[in-house]
Order: structure tokens, then C-alpha cells, then sequence
């Protein structure tokens, strides 16, 4: 049996991230993965969707050029079979980006079988046993779907298969309305599909603002049609898809199903370590350390369940690590949550979602800033958007916001960058904000949430003299 200082199981974001930690160290590990190469978000996820998003976007812009004065939009066509081989070649070079990175150690660590742990120290991959001081689990998640829909499964489509398509389909069902189903929805749509998005709730894109819930189902319902009463069932007929949600019943060719994501922790013998597991199959996690609690075992990435996007998962994968390879742990902060949907307008939500802070009872107001008839929008003739910045009625700090706004990939930064300094309303509107631009759209709701503020009114936005930095 082979004895190592540390074993990762996993080869995705977190994986990685961890690999490049531990290698500082020893030379003494191996990386376990027996499935495909190149990280989800890279694969399936982020960057794929990404391309065929930018292609519908700029192919919707031809909806504008008449009232511009730009002639000929009409006869403007869309090669769907040239347009998904676009998509895949990008992938494919993403992919390779990623593989390329692995270049130096992959001949020597890797091991392309799939592990389980065996021992709360031993894990078996191929038919061999091997010893390990510390194992880094970062074993991903995978798109679910309800066992019930197996019997129309040949009409269905996720995440995972959806960028090997050869055609659009002419008419499309989207089940889920998250982050995944909003992106691809409104793409489809933008390139020609009938598309329909079904969803139990009005969180679109994860919004729990409930003022921007009824906006957005408005707003997305003016591109396709939108029915928020859940899927009840689905069946086959003259070999079209046939699905009853509440009272209505659609008929497409497939459907997109983007009902969430499972975390792979199924078969990876968790049982073994003699720790509790949840609904969910989780074990106690140090959420500073990412240490399974009583173990020498770390869990990192989409696997735990906790904020399963790429940034997070490099994060997590760092932090697991940086401490599997060191005597005792250091417990990491973790970086102010920020969520992108890249729809049009983009979705994103930073720190403190409305709904974290109504469960709190946090004592907050909140500033709203609307894009209609906003400058900047009507220059772009994107005017549709609606955002919200929430901020500690006391003090003033900014804890959160919720936008459903034109750059709002851009404006997210901005505020999470802002949450993480621990900047009040009074220090956001002391920066300087250039005109005509989007990110006016923050002073605007700055100022609405400070009227609403227990404090003193201030006189003026700008700095004093005595109140520059380094004075």
C-alpha cells in the first residue's frame, strides 16, 4: 500500500486550487479522477454558456438597428448548426486552456480512476489501496432530475448535454428558472426558439427580493412566455413533449431541465469516517478550515454544498490546501458572496440577500434605483431594471443588495467590494461617480437608502479637506 502526505479526489476548480497548495510543499500526493478533464466550469458551465449568451445578445441587437436608423436587420440569419459548432469550439479551447495547465504533474499524479474512501485514512481507486495523511474530497456536483421523468427522458435535455446539440430545437421548455435556466432561456429565445420557462417560484436568478421577483417575471415574460406553477406533469405523445403545469399544458420538442445541481458525495464512502450526515449525505464542515469535523479528511468546492460557484470553489480548494499540508489549521475569512446570472439585465446579488436579512430580523432600509428612463439606458435602449441596495438603519452600512440591472456583472463588483471594506452609505457617495455612466445607478439608490437612515442628514457627499486619506 502506498502512503502519501496528501490525496486529493477530485481534478476540478477546487481540486486544482488545492493541488497548486499542496505542491508547495510535497512532492508526495496524488490526485484521483476517473471522469472527463477540464473543470465543470469550463466543460459545461460557465464558459460555454457564456459564448452561446454573447451570440444571442448580439444577434438580439438587430431588434434595435431600425429605430437607430440602421437599414437591412431583416435579412440578418441565424445558422444554428455554425452557431453550436462556434460554441463548441471555445469550449474545446477553454478545455484545453485547463488541461494545458496540468501539463507538469499529470504524468506523475494523477491517477485517472475514480477513489472512495475505505479507512478514515485509506482510499481505493483502481482495484489499489493508498495511505494518506490528509485527503482533500472536491468531487463536484452534477445536474439532477426527478427519477419520475424517466420515462420521457429521450425529450430531455441539461446542462451537461445541451452544448453537444446539433440544431435548436423550434420549441423549447425550460424547468427551472435559477441561474442556469434564466441564461439559457432568454438566450434561446433571443435566437428564434419558442421557448417556455416553468418554475415552482418567482426567484428568478435567485432573486428573494420580492419587489424584483414581480419585476423580473414582467420584464423576462416580454421575451418568453413564463408560468410559475410548477411542473405537475410530463408524457410523450406523437412524439412530442407534452407538459401540464397548473392549469395549462405545453407542447414542445424538449425540454432544458434546471432543476439544480446533486453534490457527488454518493459512493465515496463518507460512512467510514464515524461522523454524522445530514438529509444531504453532508458531514460537519469547519467552515473556516473546510476541515470534516474529527477527521483528517477536508471537503472543498461544489461537493460541500455551501456556494457552489467557481470563485468559491477556488477558494475552498485553497483553504483545504494550504491546511492539509501544514500541523494545524488556519481558520480563512471568506470573501463577501457574490452571485452573477448573465441575462439581460444582469442579475446579481452581493452580501446579504433580502431574504438572509428578513430571517436575521436586521434593522435595514433599502435604496432603489430604477433604469427606466435612467440616462445611460436610454442611450443603450436597454431601459429595463430595477435594483436594490440594503444598508444598516443605524449606522448606515451597506450589507447587501439585490439588482436586476443593465451592467449589473459591473455594479455587483463594485458593492461587493464596497460590503467587504465595511463602507457606509456616507463612504459609497464620498467616491467619485462619472456621468453618463450605469454605475450612477448606485448613487442614486445611496441617496434614497440614506434618507431613510436613523443618522444625522449630511450636508454635502464630497470629502473635506481634513477628511481626504493620509490628512
Amino acid at each position: 500500500m502506498k502512503t502519501l502526505d496528501v490525496a486529493i479526489i477530485g481534478s476540478g476548480t477546487a481540486g486544482l486550487s488545492a493541488r497548486s497548495q499542496v505542491a508547495k510543499l510535497t512532492n508526495n500526493y496524488l490526485v484521483f479522477d476517473g471522469g472527463p478533464l477540464g473543470t465543470t466550469c469550463a466543460r459545461v458551465g460557465c464558459m460555454p454558456s457564456k459564448v452561446l449568451i454573447q451570440v444571442a445578445n448580439d444577434f438580439n441587437v438587430r431588434t434595435k438597428f431600425e429605430r437607430r436608423g440602421v437599414r437591412g436587420a431583416q435579412d440578418l440569419v441565424l445558422d444554428d448548426a455554425a452557431l453550436l459548432e462556434h460554441v463548441r469550439s471555445l469550449r474545446d479551447r477553454f478545455v484545453r486552456a485547463v488541461m494545458g495547465s496540468m501539463k507538469d504533474w499529470q504524468a506523475t499524479h494523477l491517477v485517472r480512476h475514480h477513489a472512495r474512501l475505505v479507512g478514515p485514512n485509506t482510499i481505493e481507486a483502481g482495484g489499489e489501496h493508498y495511505q494518506a495523511k490528509k485527503i482533500i474530497l472536491a468531487t463536484g456536483g452534477r445536474p439532477s432530475r426527478p427519477k419520475s421523468w424517466a420515462n420521457v427522458a429521450s425529450h430531455l435535455s441539461d446542462s451537461d448535454g445541451v452544448f453537444e446539440w446539433t440544431h435548436l430545437p423550434k420549441r423549447l421548455a425550460i424547468i427551472g428558472l435559477g441561474v442556469i435556466g434564466v441564461e439559457l432561456g432568454q438566450a434561446f429565445a433571443r435566437l428564434g426558439v419558442e421557448v417556455v420557462g416553468l418554475s415552482l417560484d418567482k426567484a428568478l436568478g435567485g432573486l428573494t427580493d420580492p419587489v424584483l421577483q414581480e419585476y423580473a417575471v414582467s420584464a423576462f415574460g416580454h421575451e418568453f412566455a413564463i408560468d410559475t406553477s410548477g411542473v405537475r406533469e410530463l408524457s410523450l405523445q406523437g412524439g412530442e413533449l407534452v407538459i401540464t403545469s397548473g392549469q395549462s399544458r405545453y407542447t414542445v420538442d424538449r425540454a432544458l431541465v434546471a432543476t439544480g445541481r446533486t453534490i457527488n458525495l454518493d459512493g465515496l464512502g463518507l460512512d467510514v469516517l464515524g461522523v454524522p450526515l445530514d438529509t444531504r449525505g453532508l458531514p460537519p464542515i469547519d467552515e473556516g478550515t473546510h476541515r470534516i469535523v474529527g477527521t483528517d479528511v477536508y471537503l472543498a468546492g461544489d461537493a460541500n454544498g455551501s456556494r457552489p460557484l467557481l470563485h468559491e470553489a477556488a477558494d475552498e480548494g485553497w483553504i483545504a490546501g494550504y491546511n492539509a499540508v501544514r500541523k494545524s489549521d488556519t481558520c480563512f475569512a471568506r470573501r463577501t458572496p457574490l452571485s452573477i446570472t448573465f441575462c439581460e439585465p444582469n442579475i446579481s446579488i452581493v452580501g446579504a440577500s433580502w431574504r438572509s436579512l428578513k430571517d436575521s430580523g436586521a434593522d435595514f432600509v433599502t435604496g432603489a434605483i430604477s433604469f427606466e428612463g435612467y440616462g445611460r439606458a436610454i442611450i443603450r435602449l436597454e431601459e429595463v431594471g430595477l435594483g436594490h441596495i440594503y444598508a444598516e438603519r443605524t449606522t448606515g452600512r451597506i450589507l447587501g443588495a439585490e439588482l436586476f440591472v443593465p451592467a449589473g456583472e459591473h455594479l455587483g463588483h463594485l458593492l461587493a467590494w464596497a460590503i467587504q471594506s465595511s463602507h457606509t452609505v456616507d463612504d459609497a457617495l464620498a467616491m467619485p461617480f462619472y456621468h453618463p455612466v450605469f454605475e450612477e445607478g448606485i448613487k442614486t439608490a445611496l441617496r434614497d437608502a440614506r434618507s431613510q437612515l436613523d443618522l444625522p442628514a449630511r450636508p454635502l457627499e464630497v470629502l473635506r479637506c481634513n477628511e481626504m486619506a493620509g490628512s
